[in-house]
């Protein structure tokens, strides 16, 4: 029998161990790729250059890139590909078995291949790709206020930052975005867009802890937005080993 695990505010807590199973060779879907870049396009901005991927794992996973303007001054990145297949969600969520995920950075943030050798340039990409990933490999799902670490104890991405996990969010940088957030694929799918927002291991604990909006309630106080800074301020910084 599996026993629920929960949080001290009353969220499920999932823990998913390594799994043995074999590499799944996957192709992309040019009619899917291409409702999401146009949609991403509508809403956000010209994609001027797509990441692809050479050999993919249960999924052919690329990502989209926006470049800044003057009125947006930050690099937009979103995955496409992660909604080819429908995630494990629990009854009555249905409606949100496929997603697709965001992340922002500065306009001044290394995005060359040769950058990407240091990891201090790359975890960003490398969570995008990690994350769309997870659910299917492990049978599970991501919804608005879930909370991913990176590993068991969390640490920090790189030698760069100290955040070192990830909250699933609603994008606060598209103007249009009730237009935005859905995506109706087809009939019988709709794609959800989240953005990914890294926070700290002090804030994660409190997100478990007091709950997601009393953690979102702090960012939003400090000001803190979905542009990663990975110097930002921790709004949870233990003092005396209290919140």
């Amino acid at each position: 029998m599996t026993v629920e695990e929960r949080s001290p505010a009353g969220s499920l807590i999932y823990r998913h161990k390594e799994t043995d199973r074999p590499f799944t060779p996957a192709r992309g879907d040019e009619e899917t790729i291409e409702l999401i870049t146009q949609h991403v396009e509508r809403h956000i901005g010209p994609v001027e250059s797509v990441f692809h991927e050479i050999i993919s794992d249960l999924i052919h996973l690329d990502i989209l890139y926006v470049a800044p303007t003057k009125e947006k001054n930050y690099i937009t990145l979103v995955t496409c590909g992660m909604s080819s297949l429908p995630m494990t969600v629990p009854n009555g969520a249905e409606a949100f078995r496929y997603a697709e995920l965001m992340i922002c950075l500065p306009a001044d943030w290394k995005m060359s291949e040769k950058s990407f050798e240091d990891e201090n340039n790359y975890w960003p990409i490398r969570c995008l790709k990690m994350l769309a990933r997870l659910p299917h490999e492990y049978n599970t799902w991501f919804y608005t206020d879930h909370t991913i670490p990176n590993g068991d104890p969390a640490e920090p991405y790189s030698e760069s930052t100290k955040l070192s996990g990830m909250m699933i969010t609603i994008p606060s940088t598209v103007e249009s975005l009730e237009e935005f957030f859905t995506l109706r694929a087809s009939e019988s799918k709709e794609v959800h867009f989240f953005s990914l927002t890294p926070l700290y291991n002090d804030e994660m604990n409190y997100k478990l802890k007091h709950g997601a909006d009393a953690l979102l309630a702090k960012l939003e106080k400090a000001e803190i937005t979905q542009i990663i800074d990975p110097k930002r301020k921790n709004t949870c910084k233990r003092l005396f080993g209290l919140f």
